[in-house]
């Protein structure tokens, strides 16, 4: 699946439940975030170094995907090519250099 064919199917869904309304700028950035903060609690109070459990891995694969998600309806109002975006900043990353680089 391209991303083409993933914001077909989650635009399409959202149709489906009438959820546009809902579905302004402000209101997905803070529901990615949300998203985003359940893929971080996955691995609150576990150690570094502990491999996930195969229904850990299936949870942190479903709210990656919920991240994603919000993230693309983001996209998709933006009328941005994520990964033209990625293309670029990666060439500004390119350039940067971090203290921690240099150790």
């Amino acid at each position: 699946m391209d991303y083409q064919d993933a914001i077909k199917i989650i635009t399409d869904f959202r149709k489906s439940r009438h959820w546009e309304k809902y579905h302004n700028l402000k209101d997905l950035a803070l529901s990615a975030n949300l998203e985003a903060s359940e893929v971080l609690e996955i691995f609150q109070w576990e150690d570094e170094k502990q491999a996930l459990t195969p229904k850990e891995t299936a949870h942190l694969k479903e709210e990656i995907a919920d991240t994603l998600i919000y993230l693309f309806y983001m996209c998709d109002a933006l009328g941005m090519d994520p990964y033209a975006e990625i293309a670029k900043k990666m060439k500004i990353n390119a350039h940067r250099h971090w203290d921690q680089d240099e150790e």
